[in-house]
């Protein structure tokens, strides 16, 4: 199908007064995108991206949907939609200038990064695709929401979520349409095709140059495809797609064509790739100029309503751009705001009942009070859901009390699924940007995934949801979302035969993202406690497992209680010393300790602090000792270079040098890979002996 062919009239289906309608909304969108551009030149906007030639899509998409009631993952050429769902053009151009003001994210976003919480605009982010997998959790979260009495659900709510057709080319795409299609949820996927993906035409991205005939045999999935340059097929083909999402059939394509009459960008220019006829064919197509056209000429509409139309828009324009110049920024203390969640503060004295465990039962193992732990929070809060690869008992509802039942690769999450059910248990398909960027969309509606990636070295195909998505959505928008979810995942060494794909650390990864807190807990009590102040917290949180911790007897305790809670970034004094402080967390505790132990029979007494979270960690308490003892000693499972310990070390040394009696050294693991012969893994990862000898050799000095 051409993307320039000329609008047909369609004489039915519209009054002259929606037709008005539709061209106000294109015509304002586009007035908005050359002020922009005219701005960007003056140097008052600092980017422009814009909606040219994609208008009469999106405002048929605008009139057939409901704002605050429908849900909206958008792309950055959505501006008619947005306008037409609501947003004005002051708050579109405040954007533009980065005011304090712009509702999307108070100055904090580049222009066209929609984003509106009275109309569900869910904030958006420059990374291509990841909003897909968003939508589909988004719809997964008011459909479980419904059937658990939750929340103010309709039962007939739909997501719209769109990109271009250069977007489709992402893997996230296939993990989302799979999963809305085998869940037949109400999920619009709007692919705006207009040829290029910035300069990679479309027969260069997709196979037949057409992603609707790829998707053509997906179960459930309605797949239409028309002329987005036409404002009457284009209301008429989405009120069809509305229908079928409201009616719960499933999800819906909707691939529409439209033009693209100015560059990608005003960091592209388009005629480096595209000739000067092709330029002049999509001016020709432009649906702005056609559609006035057709308005006077087809439909009989007098040319002086059309020009009040325009002469209104032109008020509009220039009143917001008045505005938005004179708008105050963003103030830079505000810089470090809404970071972390402001009201659910898991560093704070709310989080901390560790003086008040009631202790009932036998000593149980790691996995065994995560377990405890997760089956008490499910009961308290209806809203949590757990998924993940194998985490259910069983997928197939039928055989659950004919089978033991799986409950994870490690059985943490075993009889979840019998107890709380299958909508609040479940398995995901095998990929884990699928589990992280669905449990996003769930938390933006309100629920609290609790969700599990069998390996932290499996891990980072969910990176880009985890980093630009996850841990972002609060900042970003300036508090307007939130993305709660507690991402639990096995890592580490010291366990036969992992080798390079099951043994890997690799924290200090996740500590460099701002929003995101990490926990790695040494004992069965301090992973009970941490976990339960993760499912409750306003943030969200990774939340590392040593496999080799799961099951040792050393680390056990009784059940603490359902409201044992330990707060982020407060370390356990395990020792008292005087020589020297010995900092470590995870699978290391024990190993540190075992070394201090001996170095004690040679008369040198270490004080040992298990960190216990790393972001935050327990700065004061690291302070506190190493200005008693004069000397600090970082023990850790990664790598030795460019790890945790290499952070802690480095402010040691900033922070506290006055008080040095000797060098900050490091015990880690070699930079390297985790070997699968034990005699070479035992090389690579930091053993007791490696500690005892740091213990020496920092006391010698």
């Amino acid at each position: 199908m051409s993307s320039v062919k000329s609008i047909k009239p369609v004489t039915e289906g519209l009054t002259d007064a929606e037709r008005l309608s539709i061209f106000r909304t294109m015509l304002l969108s586009r007035r908005i995108d050359d002020v922009e551009i005219q701005l960007k030149r003056q140097n008052a906007v600092f980017f422009q991206i814009s909606g040219a030639g994609h208008e009469a899509t999106q405002t048929a998409a605008a009139m057939t949907m409901r704002a605050g009631h429908d849900w909206f993952f958008t792309y950055y050429r959505d501006r008619a939609l947005c306008l037409g769902l609501g947003v004005t053009a002051e708050e579109m151009l405040y954007q533009s200038v980065g005011a304090a003001a712009d509702p999307a994210s108070g100055g904090r976003q580049m222009p066209s990064h929609w984003g509106h919480k009275d109309h569900n605009i869910v904030s958006s982010s420059s990374p291509t695709g990841t909003q897909f997998l968003n939508a589909v959790g988004c719809a997964e979260g008011f459909v479980k929401m419904r059937e658990l009495g939750m929340g103010d659900t309709h039962g007939d709510e739909v997501v719209y979520v769109s990109s271009g057709e250069g977007t489709t080319s992402q893997g996230e795409f296939y993990e989302a349409m799979n999963t809305a299609c085998q869940d037949k949820l109400p999920v619009i996927f709007h692919i705006q095709d207009n040829g290029y993906a910035i300069s990679v035409p479309v027969e260069f991205q997709t196979a037949g140059g057409s992603i609707s005939k790829l998707f053509r045999g997906y179960p459930n999935l309605l797949v239409i495809e028309f002329d987005g340059c036409d404002p009457e097929e284009s209301h008429e083909k989405w009120t069809q797609a509305v229908n079928y999402a409201r009616e719960r059939k499933g999800p819906v394509l909707l691939h529409s064509h439209v033009t693209r009459p100015y560059s990608h960008s005003m960091s592209d220019d388009e005629r480096l790739y595209r000739t000067k006829e092709e330029i002049a064919e999509q001016a020709a197509a432009d649906p702005i100029t056609v559609y006035r056209k057709l308005l006077v000429q087809e439909h009989g509409i007098d040319d002086t309503a059309v020009k009040a139309i325009e002469d209104e828009v032109e008020k509009i324009v220039v009143a917001a751009k008045e505005a938005a110049l004179v708008a105050e920024p963003p103030a830079p203390e505000t810089a470090m705001d809404y970071v972390y969640s402001h009201d659910l503060d898991p560093t704070t004295d709310d989080f901390d009942t560790e003086d008040e465990a009631d202790f009932t039962g036998d000593p149980r193992t790691m996995v065994d009070l995560i377990n405890d732990c997760l089956d008490s929070e499910m009961a308290r809060n209806k809203g949590i859901v757990v998924f993940g690869e194998d985490v259910a008992d069983v997928s197939r509802d039928e055989n659950i009390e004919n089978v033991k039942g799986k409950g994870g690769v490690f059985k943490v999450t075993s009889g979840l699924q019998r107890k709380y059910g299958s909508n609040r248990v479940f398995n995901s398909p095998l990929a884990e940007a699928n589990i992280i960027g669905r449990a996003v969309g769930m938390a933006v509606q309100g629920l609290k995934p609790v969700v599990e990636i069998q390996f932290f070295d499996y891990i980072y195909p969910a990176m880009m949801q985890i980093r630009s998505e996850l841990a972002l959505m609060r900042w970003r928008s300036n508090n307007n979302f939130e993305c709660p979810v507690v991402i639990r995942t096995t890592y580490g060494g010291y366990l036969k035969g992992g080798a390079v794909y099951h043994s890997q650390t690799g924290e200090s990864i996740f500590t460099h993202i701002p929003g995101l807190r990490v926990c790695l807990p040494s004992n069965a009590l301090d992973a009970n406690g941490l976990l339960r102040t993760a499912i409750r917290c306003g943030d969200p949180v990774l939340f590392l497992e040593h496999k080799h911790l799961y099951r040792q007897t050393y680390n056990r305790s009784p059940n603490p209680g359902n409201d044992f809670m330990i707060p982020f970034g407060k370390a356990n004094r395990l020792r008292e010393g005087k020589h020297l402080t010995l900092i470590t967390y995870g699978a290391l505790v024990k190993r540190s300790m075992d070394a201090v132990n001996q170095a004690a029979k040679m008369g040198i007494e270490v004080e040992v602090l298990d960190l216990r979270t790393i972001s935050p960690y327990d700065w004061e308490a690291i302070a506190e000792s190493v200005e008693k003892t004069g000397k600090a000693l970082v023990v850790y499972e990664d790598s030795l270079s460019w790890g945790s310990g290499s952070e802690i070390a480095a402010r040691i040394g900033d922070e506290l040098f006055d008080y040095l009696d000797g060098p900050v050294q490091r015990v880690a693991s070699m930079d390297t890979f985790v070997g699968y012969h034990p005699g070479l893994e035992d090389a690579i990862l930091p053993q007791v002996r490696d500690v005892l000898a740091g213990i020496e050799k920092l006391h010698s000095y």
